[in-house]
Order: structure tokens, then sequence, then C-alpha cells
């Protein structure tokens, strides 16, 4: 029998950050394309749609990732109310985070607006018609995705401090490198 794990892998470790540093990047882009109007507001836009691809790239990737690297199992003793909570949050940033982007992508495509991938090259639009209107349903469901990523976020940094402050465990430990394991 194998050493339980204690910390997850590097490749675990950096796909989390990263992704979470880019949905930090997609709320401020947003908030400021929000703030301005004409060319800037297009510009942040275009920027935020190349970010959110890229997020879609990194979720499935790490979904790969997790397939063959299975999570850490939750302390012993943590009640089974709180390990389906965690699951669920868990699941349901896998889904915001393929559904978000597709969405997005979707709502380009219905309206035939290009994605400009961060200046590169052109994103490939999906084979969606519709135009303004159906580009406007994606949208909506787009930005009802946005603040249940909100909930999740919330519970999710709950959950972690709540592990770290008041149960004293090492859970917060496995995502960061700085914080040392509890004695």
């Amino acid at each position: 029998m194998s050493e339980p794990r204690h910390r997850y892998s590097t490749v675990s470790l950096t796909l989390h950050w990263v992704t979470a540093a880019l949905v930090v990047t997609q709320i401020v882009l947003v908030t400021l394309a929000e703030q301005n109007e004409g060319p800037g507001a297009r510009e942040l836009i275009g920027l935020h749609k190349s970010v959110g691809l890229t997020i879609l790239v990194l979720t499935l990737a790490r979904l790969g990732w997790r397939a063959a690297n299975p999570a850490i199992a939750l302390p012993f003793g943590t009640p089974v109310w709180q390990r389906i909570l965690a699951r669920a949050t868990h699941v349901g940033f896998y889904l915001l985070l393929i559904g978000m982007p597709l969405g997005g992508w979707a709502a380009s495509s219905a309206a035939g607006r290009e994605i400009e991938f961060f200046g590169l090259f052109n994103w490939p639009l999906l084979p969606i018609g519709g135009g303004r209107e159906a580009a406007g349903r994606f949208m909506d469901m787009h930005e009802l995705a946005a603040k249940a990523l909100y909930v999740l976020l919330f519970l999710h940094l709950a959950g972690a401090l709540k592990h770290h402050f008041l149960n004293r465990d090492d859970v917060l430990h496995r995502m960061l490198p700085f914080i040392p394991r509890r004695p």
C-alpha cells in the first residue's frame, strides 16, 4: 500500500492556480469593458474571449489530468453533507469552466463575430446560425453562469478557510505550497 498523498502534484497546482488567476482576470476584463465604450471596450471583450478559450483548454487538460490523478480524499470524519457539497462544487466548477467559454464561443459564432485569439489567429467559429437573437440567448445563459460561478467561488473559498481555521486540518496545505503541514 502506498503512502497517502498530502499535496497535489505540480501539474495539478499549476492548472488550478493558472485557471484561478485567469478567472479573476475575466472578472476584471468584463468590469473594465462595462465601464468603457467604443474601441477600448471591444478590445477588452476580445481579450476576454481569448482568456475564456484559454480557460476552456486548460479545464479540459485539467479534467484529463484529474482522470489519471484522482483528488486527495477529504480528512477522515468529514461529514457526508460536506463531502457532497465539496464534490458538487467541484463538478459545478468543471461544468461552468467548460460551459461558459462554450456559451461565449457560441454567442460570437451565432452573431458571426470573429474571435481573434490574442491577436495570433482567428479562432474558428462554430457552425451556429440565428444571428443576434440566438447570440443574445447564449449571452443571457453566459451571464447567468457567471452568477453561479460567483456562488461556487464563495463556497470554495469558504470551505478552504473553514478547513484551515476551524477544522485546523491540512486541506488548504494541499493547494498552497507555502502553508506548512499541521503537526
